[in-house]
């Protein structure tokens, strides 16, 4: 009898061949069984080929190193669109949402399940990596500090701040408040506004942690925006 999903893992993915393999094994060290849903960007290089050298074989009695895999393609991308579709084909009652550059080092399990007890999501620390190279937390980065904060507000963006690339949420929930698939970026912050304006909150949380790695493409290396 397969084992029921508890958590399902949501990737959005362009041409990461560099880092998805890193992503996905540090998910695999940190939850047990997960689900990994890769939602694909018509990646052209080794991205699919990297995700798919994870995917768990019934057949086979041994499956240590892998586990359930999803990749779906999307046409027509924009980020809250592919965010929105992979929590729709998640199976687990939990979703983690991890950029396909991030490497999750720290997963307190029941500890931002208990979170979402009193909150809508959790959001977790960032430390940038540059070519390997630890970065200091300036700018956009210096929101991830080592408090808890609810409903964070960034004073250098002058709104609600809340940062997908490591975020855990009630499938239910996220299910009800989605995020908007119109913007082509920024999703996560207008769906922080829209989280307050509705009276409902989110919670920064520092024990929920990962290393963000530069890429070229890379939103959240852009600036501030």
């Amino acid at each position: 009898m397969s084992r029921k999903v508890e958590i399902s893992v949501v990737i959005r993915a362009r041409n990461e061949d560099r880092w998805i393999g890193h992503c996905i094994q540090s998910v695999l060290d940190n939850i047990e069984s997960p689900e990994i849903i890769v939602i694909d960007n018509m990646s052209t290089d080794e991205t699919i080929p990297i995700v798919k050298t994870f995917q768990h074989d019934p057949t086979l009695s041994d499956s240590k190193g892998y586990t359930s895999t999803k990749v779906i393609q999307i046409e027509d991308y924009s980020p809250g669109k592919a965010l929105n579709m992979g929590i729709s084909n998640a199976s687990g009652k939990y979703v983690l949402i991890i950029s396909s550059h991030c490497v999750l080092r720290e997963f307190p399990e029941e500890l931002v399940k208990q979170y979402l007890q009193e909150h809508i999501a959790v959001f977790g620390n960032q430390t940038p990596f540059y070519n390997g190279k630890r970065i200091s937390k300036r700018y956009l980065w210096s929101h991830f500090i080592e408090e808890e904060v609810v409903n964070m507000f960034s004073d250098i963006e002058e709104r609600y701040f809340f940062h997908n690339a490591l975020s855990f949420f009630k499938k239910s929930d996220i299910t009800k408040f989605p995020f908007n698939e119109n913007l082509t970026g920024k999703e996560d912050r207008y769906w922080a506004i829209d989280i307050v304006k509705k009276g409902k909150s989110y919670i920064y949380a520092p024990s929920l942690s990962a290393d963000h790695h530069y890429t070229e493409n890379g939103n959240t290396w852009k600036g501030i925006g």
